[in-house]
């Protein structure tokens, strides 16, 4: 994602719908979830950062981009540059390691969820969110320089590959999943969805995300995917 990019996402990120969605599901998914380390792997901008530490975590962002890790530094938050290929911190250092919607950025994801897995502590716990089904692909993921995105079943393989269980796979934004797809077909060029929203728009997205918070579609196709997965504990001697 290019620096004009980054901050236009920083400026939106108090107000727009789908981030807005995001931070709450964040909430929900760590609702619960014994507090200790965290480490938000491509923080961007932190707002997710910021849910986190808002809960009781220690946490520390990582992030590549030079622009972002500035922006979230200005939140007051341990920010650590960084390449999520090769993580700058110890095996076994932490009882959470988050991403939202950075794996999908880079090539060797497989390296990112490798480095996911060593920094995590037996039994710690794995939260990652990518956007969801290549039928979605478009000039939005090319303008955000996305690489992919995922299905269900390759998102799987690759954590279980690096020796994590998976213990949650849903879907997010599934009833708005079918106006993007109309809206995506009609893209002829690399152009980024994330735009300022008319206030009455903005209000009725946020009340279909909200709303599908408590309706039984998390296994249907959505725009995103989120998956929780822990590491096994040691075994015992």
């Amino acid at each position: 994602m290019d620096e004009d990019e980054i901050r236009k996402s920083a400026r939106l990120e108090q107000r727009h719908w789908w981030y807005a969605g995001r931070r709450a599901l964040v909430r929900k998914l760590v609702r619960g979830v014994p507090v200790g380390r965290a480490l938000d792997v491509g923080c961007g901008s932190a707002g997710n950062t910021a849910v986190l530490r808002d809960a009781g975590w220690q946490v520390t962002g990582l992030e590549y981009s030079p622009a972002a890790a500035a922006l979230a530094r200005s939140r007051d938050l341990s920010i650590v540059r960084g390449d999520a290929r090769r993580l700058p911190f110890p095996d076994a250092s932490f009882d959470l390691v988050m991403s939202t919607d950075m794996w999908e950025h880079i090539d060797e994801d497989d390296r990112v969820a490798a480095e996911a897995a060593r920094v995590l502590r037996p039994g710690g716990r794995l939260l990652v969110a990518v956007p969801a089904g290549m039928d979605l692909w478009s000039g939005h993921d090319v303008a955000l320089g996305h690489v992919r995105r995922y299905e269900r079943d390759d998102l799987t393989a690759l954590v279980e590959s690096v020796g994590l269980e998976v213990v949650g796979l849903d879907s997010w934004n599934v009833l708005l999943r079918p106006v993007a797809k109309m809206r995506r077909s009609r893209q002829d060029e690399s152009e980024s969805e994330m735009e300022e929203v008319h206030p009455l728009v903005n209000a009725g997205l946020r009340a279909a995300v909200a709303l599908e918070s408590v309706l039984p579609v998390t296994q249907r196709r959505g725009i995103s995917l989120v998956l929780r997965a822990r590491k096994p504990s040691a075994p015992r001697g």
